[in-house]
């Protein structure tokens, strides 16, 4: 159900959510949704081969990879299939994100084989009108593990975690295919109406490049700790 407050004014048609986990893309693009009118897309989470690899036996990380390159790229080629201009798309992950996770995993070799691979599939998938890049940094992420987190990730070394978000940042950092919008988001209060209010504010007015937004909320918090 559309809110009523929804915002038709926002141009971006196909709008991608991006963070490490535990960052509240799913969330933001459940509520933004609602707000803007449009249908979630969500990335699969199964994975045979996830708890090999959290075990960390050998050969696990290279399936999982392939496995997770095989699901987002089948399911970002039926929403070429239907027409995206015909509906609102917020999908909670960038088919690209899937390179990110992939260096961070993989032997050379297996590189070398995942990116051929990869290199047919990205040439077919589309791109968003859109990207918003939730960024958060280890501390926050550390403690929504604790608070939220499955056993198995309870196990990630918070070294792989550091490096995790390094690599998020630097893929970012350098990110120039759809127009993206970078949030702060370790204090980001999505049951908040008015960090929810801004955070649509600031897609409305996207133009062409980047932009790092700090939500009002989070600089009123860091004020008072100063």
């Amino acid at each position: 159900m559309i809110d009523p407050k929804a915002r038709p004014d926002i141009e971006a048609k196909h709008i991608a959510l991006e963070g490490v986990l535990k960052c509240g893309k799913t969330r933001l693009a459940g509520l933004l949704a609602q707000r803007m009118g449009g249908k979630v897309v969500l990335d699969k989470p199964e994975n045979p081969y996830l708890k090999d690899f959290y075990e960390e036996r050998d050969g696990a990380a290279f399936l999982a990879q392939l496995v997770f390159l095989v699901n987002r790229y089948h399911q970002q080629a039926r929403l070429v299939q239907r027409d995206l201009f015909e509906e609102r798309i917020l999908c909670d992950y960038l088919f690209e994100k899937d390179k990110i996770f992939a260096f961070q995993t993989l032997t050379d070799d297996e590189l070398v084989v995942y990116e051929k691979i990869y290199g047919v599939f990205s040439e077919r998938v589309p791109k968003p009108d859109l990207v918003i890049y939730l960024q958060i940094s280890l501390p926050t992420l550390v403690k929504r593990i604790g608070r939220d987190g499955t056993p198995l990730e309870k196990n990630v070394s918070e070294k792989y975690l550091q490096d995790l978000i390094e690599a998020f940042d630097y893929f970012f950092f350098n990110y120039q295919a759809s127009p993206l919008l970078v949030i702060k988001s370790d204090d980001l209060d999505l049951a908040s109406e008015a960090d929810l209010e801004d955070v649509l504010d600031q897609i409305r007015n996207m133009k062409k490049a980047s932009l790092f937004y700090v939500p009002p909320s989070f600089a009123a918090r860091d004020g008072r700790r100063k």
